[in-house]
């Protein structure tokens, strides 16, 4: 599913900024896809923490398969023994287990979130062990495809804004949420296009 808002959001990063408007050229027609399926997400998010994205990639099919359809409801009933040959650790074991009793229990619930602003999903969400700040953001803009959403703590975020806005050098988060305020209300758009400058692949999440 793509962003009902993506062109107008690229038109209007475009016009405030002038390297923005080269990155929105450069990578014209492309644009962000929600993957759809919240707790798969969440489950991948936590599977891939810390691994490769090769070694991720394996685990997650071992994961899959041993519990048939990627659910709450599944893992659960899979519990922590029918994970222990997909090459999790324990403690990724206990966090899918703990995520997959806040959906069965509707302490995490996604029939809540369109009514829920940014920061309170963030914190519904950082109440499942595994999953932080970083986490819960990508969630916002890649599941739920939220659009103003700033990962101040993102690695790729501050390398490209160092890149293209900085001579190289890394800003401070606080220099770096202030460039952000440029970009309001299309913050997750401009942080795509500027993933998307360093990488020749689209950002996925």
């Amino acid at each position: 599913m793509v962003p009902d808002y993506w062109q107008k959001a690229s038109r209007a990063l475009a016009r405030e900024d002038g390297t923005m408007a080269a990155l929105v050229r450069r990578y014209r027609g492309m644009s962000l896809v929600s993957r759809g399926d919240a707790f798969g997400t969440l489950a991948r998010s936590i599977v891939g923490q810390q691994i490769s994205v090769k070694a991720a990639d394996a685990v997650w099919a071992r994961f899959a398969a041993a519990v048939g359809t990627v659910s709450p409801a599944a893992v659960l009933a899979a519990g922590a023994g029918g994970l222990a040959g997909c090459g999790l650790s324990a403690r990724k074991t206990e966090y899918l287990v703990d995520l997959a009793a806040h959906f069965v229990e509707g302490r995490v619930d996604p029939a809540r979130w369109a009514a829920m602003d940014d920061e309170a999903v963030i914190v519904e969400l950082c109440d499942v062990r595994g999953i932080g700040r970083w986490t819960a953001e990508m969630f916002l803009i890649f599941n739920l495809l939220r659009p103003d959403v700033f990962p101040l703590d993102d690695l790729g975020l501050q390398k490209a804004v160092s890149l293209h806005y900085c001579g190289g050098e890394r800003p401070p988060k606080q220099a770096l949420a202030e460039l952000g305020q440029r970009w309001r209300p299309w913050r997750s758009v401009a942080t795509w296009y500027l993933w998307r400058s360093l990488d020749p692949l689209p950002v996925e999440y």
